[in-house]
């Protein structure tokens, strides 16, 4: 599906038939948008689904949610997949200090069974980091070909621990996993010659059936937010492209046995959400970030409430209702784009993000939450639709959250009144991710590599410091071109001081004339 035209919009204006649908895009994914506030869009305030979306975490990412996935898994169905991503933005390359998760941070994935808006089941990663090499300032001193490899210098360990709770206290604690190896960032070709390797290692089975992974992968967000851009600068000709290729995150992945997360096999829905604890200087731990369904923070709360809303518990959702049933999105976009907004109150908008849909993911007597709900006994399909529940596929979003959902054209066609009666066919043009996802846990696609050039193409270190100039593969014939380049150089130096010597005894005969 392409993004499409619409009444109101004039050619004169911009250009392109996928321009009104990019812009409104773009205003969904920016979220703070303020009518006639152009002049303040930044790139600095880019937010993808829950990337950089609040004031207080915005310059510390490794508390910062970015996205929650939770589906019945594809090549497993009798198990539920949970992914959850922290560290928006990572750039490949962005070395010698790579991306790791935070060591005075609890990163936490709740468990509703059973619609009270109150986690049932909690699990819980802790981490520790080890270095090998003080001495050096690099991640790996040679090629790392697996994770007990001697010269992956920098390394860490998690914990996950499982806490069942009664009325948000905790009534016990099992640890399911310890001291597990975390897959590092994916330095480069010469570094990690082999990712996939370590990937495999960074896959663990655990007692009871249960799978984890955790470590660097590619961003399985997709969208356009160029919109930042000046609003494309009046010339939507290029929109469609994913502007988070390219850009790695931290990923938690745990594959469950489903019949532990349900209820009952009579009440098989279950509202998921994560977290992530802070530890203060006292000693403290503080909730500073929170996700569940997508773009809720992002575009539905205002600035005043995002924080608020990242501290809260889903218990008291309450409190933010009146920025779903009335949302500012609509009334911007009519504003702007001059498409008429759907009646308020938006109750159909209640349905989708806060209580599940009736007879397809609402539990019976639910309590409003922000929190995915997936149904664990809608068994997953082999050609998954990317507008899911929107295009008759009920394994999709906003049943649960699959990697492959287009979930921002389904929240924007929903945003604009498609189960209300106003049909539309809105969209960013980007209708998959870059990176192609794995077909087994955990399913995520592999990470960008930092080193992407000649280097990482099997060239020699030498070839690439001699600025990938064709040196001989004879080693000889190497150093005689270098000492040649050298002697060059040399002679260069000799030719210009030669020159300024006769230019300044010429002046010198000049003025005496």
């Amino acid at each position: 599906m392409t993004a499409i035209n619409r009444s109101g919009w004039g050619p004169g204006t911009f250009r392109g038939s996928r321009s009104l649908a990019a812009l409104t895009c773009g205003a969904l994914a920016a979220g703070a948008l303020a009518a006639g506030g152009v002049a303040a869009l930044t790139p600095e305030a880019a937010s993808a689904s829950s990337h950089r979306e609040a004031p207080l975490i915005s310059g510390q990412p490794q508390f910062d949610n970015t996205d929650v996935y939770a589906f019945v898994s594809p090549d497993k169905p009798d198990t539920t997949t949970l992914v959850a991503n922290w560290l928006p933005f990572e750039d490949p390359a962005g070395g010698p200090n790579f991306y790791k998760f935070a060591t005075d941070a609890q990163y936490d994935i709740h468990i509703d069974s059973n619609g009270d808006a109150q986690g049932d089941l909690l699990y819980r990663w802790t981490f520790k980091e080890h270095l090998k090499n003080d001495k050096t300032f690099l991640y790996n001193t040679g090629p790392v070909t697996s994770l007990d490899d001697p010269d992956l210098n920098f390394t860490q360990t998690y914990d996950i621990d499982l806490l069942r709770l009664k009325d948000q206290k905790v009534a016990s604690t099992h640890k399911i996993a310890d001291d597990v190896p975390v897959a590092p960032s994916n330095v480069g070709k010469a570094s990690m010659p082999d990712y996939s390797v370590l990937r495999k290692q960074a896959v663990h089975q655990l007692p009871s059936g249960l799978t984890t992974f955790a470590g660097q992968a590619d961003d399985p967000f997709f969208l356009d937010l160029r919109v930042f851009d000046l609003l494309y600068g009046g010339d939507l000709s290029e929109v469609g492209n994913d502007t988070l290729k390219g850009y790695n995150v931290n990923t938690l992945a745990l594959q469950v046995p489903t019949h532990y997360i349900q209820q009952s096999a009579e009440q098989p829905v279950v509202g998921i959400w994560s977290t992530t604890q802070r530890k203060s200087a006292s000693g403290h731990w503080t909730q500073v970030s929170r996700l569940g369904m997508p773009l809720v923070n992002e575009v539905v709360l205002p600035l005043k409430d995002k924080d608020k809303f990242n501290a809260s518990s889903p218990w008291n959702d309450a409190d933010f209702l009146p920025s779903v049933t009335n949302p500012e999105l609509p009334k911007l976009i009519e504003g702007i784009y001059k498409i008429k907004a759907p009646a308020e109150p938006r109750n159909d908008l209640v349905s989708v993000f806060l209580t599940g849909v009736k007879d397809l993911n609402q539990p019976p007597g639910v309590k409003p939450a922000e929190a995915l709900r997936l149904n664990t006994s809608i068994k997953p399909t082999a050609e998954p639709k990317r507008l899911g529940v929107l295009d008759g596929d009920n394994a999709g979003f906003p049943n649960g959250r699959r990697l492959t959902d287009d979930v921002l054209d389904i929240a924007l066609q929903v945003v604009e009144g498609e189960l209300v009666g106003s049909k539309n066919d809105l969209g960013d043009a980007v209708d998959a991710n870059d990176a192609k996802f794995e077909a087994s846990f955990p399913y995520v696609a592999l990470p960008t590599a930092g080193s992407r050039g000649p280097t990482a193409e099997g060239a020699t270190a030498r070839n690439a410091l001699n600025g990938g100039a064709g040196l001989s593969s004879s080693s000889d014939d190497n150093r005689t071109l270098l000492i040649a380049s050298a002697g060059g150089a040399v002679a260069g130096v000799l030719l210009i001081a030669t020159a300024l010597t006769w230019w300044r005894r010429r002046r010198r005969t000049t003025s005496y004339i």
